[in-house]
């Protein structure tokens, strides 16, 4: 193998790499976003059954440049419908109960045995 061939390769193989994980961020990204659209586990077992499928339709596709257009595709369309108030956990950023009861700032200090105190 020359030296050529081998940098093709490993080329190739750097370039196939990178598609493989956009695709599986893609697919993990649509799959969440499946579950703000389907509220009923019913709904969204169908709904994600369907997208895994329109991912699989596409697994046999080689050629770099059509998968390269097929992901921005997808990308497009993901931002096109994605949903426009996602949930977010309450008590993670952006959460409803997220800094709800928030640390107290410097000098204040919190007394736990209130009404227990030493009377010396």
């Amino acid at each position: 193998m020359s030296a050529a061939a081998a940098v093709s390769t490993a080329g190739y193989l750097a370039r196939r790499a990178a598609q493989k994980e956009k695709v599986r961020i893609l697919y993990r990204r649509a799959l969440k976003d499946t579950l703000n659209w389907a509220v009923h586990r019913h709904l969204f077992y169908r709904d994600a059954s369907d997208l895994r499928e329109r991912f699989e339709a596409n697994k046999h596709v080689e050629d770099l440049d059509t998968i390269d257009r097929m992901i921005a595709d997808a990308e497009a369309s993901y931002n096109k419908w994605r949903h426009p108030d996602p949930y977010i956990v309450p008590w993670a950023p952006g959460g409803s109960k997220f800094t709800r009861n928030p640390t107290p700032p410097a000098g204040i200090e919190i007394i736990y045995d209130y009404g227990r105190e030493d009377n010396d």
